[in-house]
């Protein structure tokens, strides 16, 4: 997720857009709005979204149509997800939300500093757990390389946090070593 990626509200009412941005203004964030399901599909997997607020109930693509969609792409299975909706608390809407993975869902009409919280959260986690995937990436890169890559200098032994293990030289330090003794 870029840094720079958008807070996406989808609703079908112009008015619910409006008082969710206004809500969520004091955040700063950038915010990205939707009003059908498929607009906000097509935002989605355009790979600027880091967080959906999702009515649950709009006309043609449903909310929970989306989400079903975004976790069978790789690329959006993890984006967080916070279902809106109007009608009441629903034992089956509530299950099924869940089942699908999806983070919150928050009953019409939205108290905004209860959203806005919920909202830094979800957002700012998702952030830090995307720069740790990609730091995971770079890591793995560098083991899999090895110290003793062409063209890389070899790295110096870095020493183990329990004071009591010996700490481990590089390969080639190793067997110079090594052959000094014998000679």
């Amino acid at each position: 997720m870029p840094s720079d990626a958008k807070i996406l509200i989808v609703d079908d009412h112009e008015d619910t857009l409006y008082a969710l941005e206004s809500a969520l203004a004091p955040l700063g964030y950038r915010l990205g709005r939707a009003t059908s399901g498929d607009e906000a599909l097509k935002q989605v997997l355009r790979g600027q979204v880091g967080l959906l607020l999702l009515d649950v109930r709009m006309p043609g693509v449903s909310g929970l149509d989306v989400v079903r969609y975004m976790r069978r792409v790789e690329q959006t299975q993890h984006i967080p997800v916070v279902l809106l909706t109007g009608f009441g608390p629903d034992q089956e809407l509530t299950a099924t939300a869940f089942a699908l993975g999806v983070a919150d869902l928050v009953m019409k009409p939205i108290d905004p500093w209860t959203l806005r919280t919920k909202v830094r959260y979800l957002y700012d986690t998702h952030r830090r757990r995307l720069a740790l995937e990609e730091e995971n990436r770079a890591l793995r890169a560098l083991v899999k390389d090895g110290p003793e890559a062409p063209g890389r200098p070899a790295r110096p032994a870095l020493p183990h946090p329990d004071p009591r293990v010996p700490v481990q030289r590089a390969q080639g330090a190793h067997t110079d070593s090594l052959e000094q003794d014998r000679t």
